[in-house]
């Protein structure tokens, strides 16, 4: 007897059965904030050895929003969240979850969110935060639709925040030129199914771990005296490596992420890649047979804002109104971990 006839011979109830139909999980709200101080390619200049015309040239940076001393990462989250909540209509007393994606939390512990959830008044959520670098916010979405569509939640807000300022080398160029602070939010609500966030592909390469890290702070290497002198505790990265790994991997996690719900490059509406390097962003387009008015760019204006950057770059596009009803929208993140992360969304 068969493998397939012996399972229908002894389940033949449960095989006739069609599978579950999971409900969908809808972007609903979305909301951003950076801070008020812009710092410029020019002012940069007056501190390390490099200029506007260089900056823009290799990363298409002109400026990016800087943190106040007394601003963290949860003050940052709360405006967003405050934002994306009314944009959403969605009371914070009526959120089953709060997701914070950073990998610059106010603490190392307790989270972020349990922060932000305090603030907000979201006194029936549970809280967490995830730590995947400038994949987190996707990773988020990717997490807060399982919630959704398997009805274990109703009402979800990710949040993606990051202030990396706080922790750069204001004298190494190869680092400071390129991160600005800020926070972006969504809320995720039921929808019909085929609607939504569609799939998600994540995946990660820890053989990467220094290729873009913090390399003190944690257990592994606590802060010392000797640790401040030699600033192991700032951000540290090899941008070639980081370059080549996002040519390499995301174009295919684009295509997989595609693919498993029948879809090509050229049903993308919008493709919204981590804002990152304007050189990535084109490449990565390129590859994938992409026209430039199909691809959002910001970084701009923000610089690489981390867990926050596709979030903002979400809640701009949505108030130019380049994202219709039924459009598929694509978001990537990748960083540190090294991590990758794509969602493929039908906007509604």
């Amino acid at each position: 007897m068969s493998i397939v006839s012996s399972v229908n011979h002894i389940l033949p109830i449960a095989a006739s059965m069609e599978p579950p139909r999971l409900q969908g999980a809808a972007i609903s709200g979305l909301g951003f904030y950076v801070p008020d101080r812009i710092l410029t390619n020019s002012e940069l200049a007056e501190r390390v050895d490099t200029s506007d015309e260089w900056i823009q040239s290799r990363t298409g940076i002109r400026e990016r929003h800087i943190a106040a001393p007394h601003e963290a990462t949860s003050d940052l989250a709360l405006i967003a969240a405050h934002r994306a909540l009314k944009n959403a209509g969605v009371d914070a007393a009526d959120l089953d979850l709060i997701l914070c994606a950073t990998s610059t939390g106010d603490y190392v512990w307790p989270a972020t969110a349990c922060i932000i959830q305090d603030k907000l008044g979201a006194k029936h959520a549970a809280a967490f935060d995830l730590s995947a670098a400038c994949s987190g916010f996707c990773y988020g979405l990717a997490t807060a639709a399982g919630f959704i569509q398997t009805g274990a939640m109703k009402k979800i807000l990710v949040i993606g925040a990051d202030a990396l300022s706080k922790h750069l080398n204001w004298d190494d160029r190869s680092t400071c030129i390129l991160f600005g602070d800020g926070a972006g939010a969504a809320v995720l609500t039921p929808c019909s199914a085929g609607c939504g966030i569609l799939s998600s592909t994540l995946g990660s390469d820890g053989s990467g771990l220094e290729s873009v890290w913090l390399a003190a702070g944690g257990t592994r290497t606590p802060i010392t005296t000797e640790v401040l002198d030699k600033k192991l505790n700032c951000l540290a990265m090899r941008g070639k490596e980081v370059y080549r790994f996002a040519l390499e991997m995301v174009p295919a996690a684009i295509y997989e992420a595609l693919k498993r719900v029948c879809r090509s490059p050229e049903d993308i509406s919008l493709l919204v890649l981590h804002q990152a390097n304007s050189r990535i962003i084109e490449a990565v387009s390129e590859r994938l047979g992409m026209n430039p008015d199909r691809v959002f760019m910001n970084l701009d204006r923000y610089g690489n804002t981390s867990a926050a950057s596709i979030p903002i770059a979400l809640t701009e596009a949505d108030e130019q109104g380049r994202m219709k009803k039924d459009d598929i929208i694509v978001t990537v993140g990748f960083g540190a971990g090294l991590t990758w992360a794509v969602n493929v969304i039908r906007w509604n």
